[in-house]
């Protein structure tokens, strides 16, 4: 029962605490644009080498975003990108709608990449950070024939390591010692007490 717990707890808690767009399946980092998928990576090539992150990226720095397109869908389109300071603080929840509109989003960015089509499926974008803080990415992928567009907004902090996929693990930890700690306790409450004479 008690190990049930712990694996219950840890999975629940790793697929929670996805922000916005990006989530995780099968241990790989999904960036949902619309209805098509696409893998989603980050690194800092300067501070951690091949090391890859998934959301939060740990230190202001140089870093590299990589987006494979899964569905070759996306290979059509026009794609864009886009990087917003964070400037009302929404967070992880962060919606397009919360964002404020074109000019608020315009006035908030600090990347920019034109629409292109990655007929190859793969997106690279470099950009060096120089504030901690929250940021937004926006991906926009745009089908020039049917004129249809999609969407992933997703929600990012520099300078801070999330913790959050470990909480499964520390809850569960926590159970562990709180349970063997009653149970000490117990055996040493019900040990029979030698008789005195």
């Amino acid at each position: 029962m008690f190990l049930c717990l712990c694996f219950v707890v840890a999975f629940a808690s790793s697929e929670a605490l996805a922000h916005g767009g990006v989530s995780m399946e099968d241990d790989v980092c999904i960036i949902l644009v619309g209805r098509y998928k696409a893998h989603f990576t980050g690194y800092l090539p300067k501070q951690r080498a091949t090391q890859e992150f998934c959301e939060d990226i740990p230190a202001a720095t140089e870093s590299v975003f990589v987006i494979d397109f899964i569905d070759d869908e996306l290979r059509e389109m026009e794609f864009d990108f886009r990087i917003i300071k964070d400037v009302n603080n929404i967070g992880i929840t962060a919606t397009y709608e919360d964002l404020g509109g074109a000019e608020a989003i315009e006035k908030a960015s600090i990347y920019y990449v034109d629409p292109a089509r990655y007929p190859h499926g793969v997106v690279n974008v470099r950009y060096d950070f120089v504030e901690e803080g929250g940021y937004i990415g926006i991906v926009n992928a745009h089908h020039k024939s049917s004129g249809l567009s999609y969407r992933s907004v997703f929600p990012f902090r520099v300078g801070y390591v999330g913790y959050g996929k470990y909480i499964g693990y520390y809850v569960a930890l926590f159970v562990f010692c709180a349970v063997f700690i009653w149970g000490a306790g117990r055996n040493t409450f019900f040990k029979a007490k030698p008789k005195q004479e």
